[in-house]
């Protein structure tokens, strides 16, 4: 739904111990070129936050004192917090409650199988990054989209690809709610052209070899036995 122009928009991103950190700086970089956006990034509480890849970041609110929003994301990450996470559940409740009252719920790369571990996306369209889609397609009563979308949208849920598709994800969420004037205007200011030097970044066109080194390794087997029994909870 298209908001007015003197309509406030209020996004919540959500981090955690070990989240990927461009799953929410992409976003948050985008909806922040729009007008009248007041941007919360949420956690359990205001503490610093530490990424996967050590960049730490403080949230500006907690899940117990977070306002009502226009659009709530949670960003991925890998093992072992995607399963911590899965199983914590003040960020579950956290998730269901705001899903009751919040426009769009949504999610980037491995984020989407906390929103299915929430029961988020029973009977909805959704993506993830393409190594997590094996451990998304556990929980049945989520519609697996094939193929590597960017962004998937089916009615209030919006799903993104991995990490970098989180800008992409941006761009989508800005022109629902702006319109595509506005969204092409933030597209230029941030330059927004990709064109990659290399042709390695789908499984699509990556080397094989590469891709099942990922699809093998011992530690997304282990996860997604752990997964497995996760979403028999599901059925």
């Amino acid at each position: 739904r298209r908001v007015r122009a003197e309509q406030p928009v209020t996004i919540g991103l959500i981090i955690y111990p070990g989240f990927t950190q461009l799953d929410i700086t992409g976003p948050y970089e985008v909806f922040n070129r729009f007008p009248n956006v007041k941007t919360y990034v949420i956690a359990e509480t205001t503490e610093p936050v530490r990424s996967d890849t050590g960049l730490e970041i403080i949230p500006n609110v907690t899940f117990e004192d977070c306002p009502s929003l226009t659009m709530i994301c949670i960003g991925g990450c890998g093992w072992p917090a995607l399963y911590d996470q899965s199983t914590n559940n003040q960020l579950l409740g956290f998730l269901k409650e705001k899903a009751k009252d919040t426009q769009y719920i949504t999610s980037v790369c491995s984020g989407s199988v906390i929103l299915a571990s929430a029961g988020l996306l029973d009977n909805y369209n959704a993506t993830c990054h393409w190594l997590f889609k094996p451990v998304l397609k556990l929980f049945p009563g989520v519609k697996v989209v094939e193929g590597y979308e960017r962004v998937v949208e089916d009615r209030d849920r919006l799903t993104g690809g991995g990490v970098t598709a989180g800008i992409d994800f941006g761009f989508a969420i800005g022109e629902k709610l702006f319109g595509k004037p506005a969204a092409d205007r933030v597209r230029l200011l941030l330059e927004y052209n990709p064109m990659p030097p290399f042709e390695a970044g789908s499984p699509v066109t990556a080397d094989p070899e590469i891709r099942k080194a990922f699809e093998n390794s011992d530690k997304i087997n282990e996860y997604y036995q752990k997964m497995k029994e996760l979403s028999l909870i599901h059925i």
